[in-house]
């Protein structure tokens, strides 16, 4: 495939995903998933940074336990939706239309970088620079939060490879992999990753699987 067609196909995929949003995209439940919740519920308050946000129902979520909250998407429609949601809220909340690879307009580290269903979309390329602008991103004991499917067996489509995954495993700390299933038959997994190792006393937390 030529690298125009792979850009033009790209742009295709850009558009229609965007055009979901005028209307209910399926990915787009309106609530927040449970390991999130449980997440907060153990974890004291910080600065949140959400990649893919959507129509921002976990920035939403995360503003009103306190946290100081950002989050980006390529898609404008869904970026107006978030505004307007946290808006009607009452929270305070920033979204911007940005690149989850290379996010521009945010600064700063994070306590937290959550990722649910966008990582697992990027070719091997944007995956190199997300992972270089997450470690960026990340503070020294941030926690990277993710969830994604895995890539098909000779598929060329969508997924989360052998390859993207070592791309994260080379930079950052696995503590936890639970692996499930999306929407009942495709494999996935929430992952959890710190920047740095356990400290001393907590590292029987850690766990590489």
């Amino acid at each position: 495939m030529s690298k125009q067609v792979w850009i033009e196909m790209i742009g295709l995929q850009r558009l229609i995903y965007s055009l979901w949003y005028f209307f209910r995209p399926p990915w787009d439940r309106g609530i927040s998933p449970p390991e999130l919740m449980d997440f907060i519920q153990h974890h004291p308050p910080g600065r949140a940074f959400d990649l893919g946000c959507g129509t921002g129902t976990n920035v939403i979520t995360l503003a009103r336990n306190g946290w100081e909250a950002t989050g980006v998407d390529f898609a404008w429609p869904a970026i107006r939706l978030a505004r307007e949601k946290a808006r009607c809220a009452g929270v305070k909340a920033d979204f911007f239309v940005d690149e989850v690879a290379h996010p521009r307009q945010v600064t700063g580290v994070f306590d937290l970088v959550l990722d649910i269903g966008c990582y697992h979309g990027l070719n091997l390329m944007q995956s190199r620079d997300y992972v270089r602008n997450l470690e960026r991103l990340l503070s020294p004991t941030g926690t990277y939060l993710m969830y994604g499917f895995f890539k098909s067996p000779g598929s060329s489509g969508p997924g989360l490879s052998e390859e993207s995954l070592a791309l994260l495993m080379d930079r950052f700390y696995l503590i936890e992999r639970v692996n499930g299933t999306e929407r009942g038959w495709r494999p996935s997994a929430w992952f959890t990753f710190r920047r740095t190792s356990i400290l001393a006393g907590d590292q029987n937390l850690e766990r590489r699987v």
